[in-house]
């Protein structure tokens, strides 16, 4: 069975470390931004500074400088986080919180509840959903929200103090003026957040579809790079490797060979079996054909496919049983194909099955017909169970993981028929897939008996 270890460790480290790429290039866009900023306000402060328009407020200068100050050096932690690729979460909420403190002292010193300066809070709300989505535009409005109503109101109780150089007239509202400017900005906050949030989430949906569109063209391009090649090796390999089979089995009846000499022409004809295999399936995966429906009994070809199981001693110390009814038992399935679905199955199950232990085919008839393969094995794990049907995923040291992925292909084609796959697993005790087809009620033609698989 194509089984995933250290492939599909090595996958989601990287799924991971792409998403960490992703957020540290958001954050470092973002850092960017807060140093044009603040070196945007800094320059603006100083020019007016000089001017002497704002020395007669000492007090709030030093604030605001103290604040910019503070921006440069919480920065330069944030870009020595960002190289060392740690704790970007942790540096995302710590940003969230930190801009919404930084933003109600400005609040504080430029006016307090009628502050220009309130739009700020709704800017670090968005800021929250491009690097966090729903959830940093939440945090951003609910921790904004809950500063500017506790500054407010400890300015109206008395708890909280104006600037002492600046007039407190501005800071003595009447209550509906007061009322009305923080009702607004709560409101204002609130919608920005509501709609950050929103975009954020729709991007990131189309981000995945796009994402998803990208993976889909890439396996397309490799299937085809993937067909070309394997129409050259169906034909450069395949007949070599049917005239080494040929002079193998002709060899093998010579009665001058000892044990030993057969014991190695076993070996060389059930490699080239193996080899033919691997090309069959490349064939397969690479060069789809669209399923033909017929009504075909799937009994006799379970029968079929175990019979040639066990005379061309595929199954080695592996029993392979049949189990199900003797007569007819039609669905509505591409024929051949059905039968590479269950020759493949039942491979991998013989792969997977210890030895001295049971494969068994079975056939249940009904409204819905089930053909089963059941192997005795170790079972598929959680991590094995959403990468086995990928093509060219395996740990087995033989093999390239092509014959699983043939099956979810075959299976995906007669989707219109009513066809499905599922796997039924327990783990230590071995595994049971089972295609579902519906039963030809006598509307189809029914299929003549494909050839013998070789």
């Amino acid at each position: 069975m194509a089984r995933a270890s250290l492939a599909g460790v090595i996958t989601s480290r990287i799924l991971v470390t792409e998403d960490a790429r992703a957020l540290r290039r958001r954050i470092a866009w973002i850092t960017s931004a807060r140093l044009v900023f603040l070196t945007v306000v800094l320059g603006a402060l100083a020019f007016f500074w000089f001017r002497g328009e704002l020395t007669r407020y000492p007090i709030t200068m030093r604030v605001v400088f103290g604040t910019i100050a503070s921006g440069y050096i919480a920065a330069a932690v944030y870009a020595a986080l960002l190289r060392a690729m740690r704790y970007l979460r942790a540096l995302v909420y710590g940003q969230v919180v930190v801009d919404q403190l930084t933003w109600t002292l400005v609040v504080w010193i430029t006016g307090g509840p009628t502050s220009f300066a309130t739009s700020f809070y709704s800017l670090t709300c968005l800021v929250g959903a491009i690097l966090l989505g729903w959830r940093g535009a939440a945090i951003g409005a609910g921790l904004g929200i809950t500063l500017y109503w506790a500054m407010s109101a400890g300015l109206v109780t008395g708890a909280v103090s104006p600037p002492s150089d600046q007039p407190l007239l501005h800071f003595d509202l009447a209550v509906p003026d007061l009322t009305y400017a923080v009702l607004a900005n709560t409101l204002g906050v609130g919608i920005v957040a509501l709609l950050g949030g929103y975009l954020a989430e729709r991007l990131r949906i189309t981000g995945g579809a796009l994402e998803a569109a990208r993976q889909r063209a890439l396996i397309a391009e490799r299937q085809a790079v993937l067909g070309r090649v394997a129409a050259g090796l169906a034909h450069e390999i395949r007949n070599p490797l049917g005239s080494i089979r040929g002079a193998i089995e002709m060899l093998h009846e010579s009665p001058a060979l000892a044990n030993e000499d057969k014991r190695l022409c076993d070996i060389i004809e059930r490699e080239t079996l193996r080899l033919n295999d691997l090309v069959g399936d490349m064939v397969d995966l690479a060069k789809p054909r669209a399923p033909n429906a017929e009504a075909v009994d799937v009994a006799r070809l379970a029968r079929d496919v175990v019979e040639l199981a066990t005379r061309s001693e595929r199954s080695q110390d592996v029993h392979v049983i049949y189990t199900g009814p003797d007569s007819p038992v039609r669905a509505r399935c591409d024929g051949a194909q059905m039968r590479q679905v269950v020759w493949n199955l039942l491979r991998n199950a013989i792969q997977a099955g210890p030895p001295g232990s049971t494969v068994e085919i079975g056939v249940a008839s009904g409204p819905r017909v089930e053909l089963s393969v059941s192997d005795q094995g170790p079972g598929i794990s959680a991590a094995e169970r959403h990468k086995m049907f990928d093509a060219f995923y395996t740990t087995r040291s033989q093999g390239l993981g092509i014959g699983l992925a043939v099956v979810k292909r075959i299976v995906d084609d007669h989707a219109a028929m009513g066809c499905e796959l599922t796997v039924e697993n327990t783990p230590g005790r071995g595994a049971r897939f089972v295609v579902s087809l519906d039963a030809d009620v006598g509307g189809l033609k029914p299929s003549r008996p494909p050839p013998q698989m070789k």
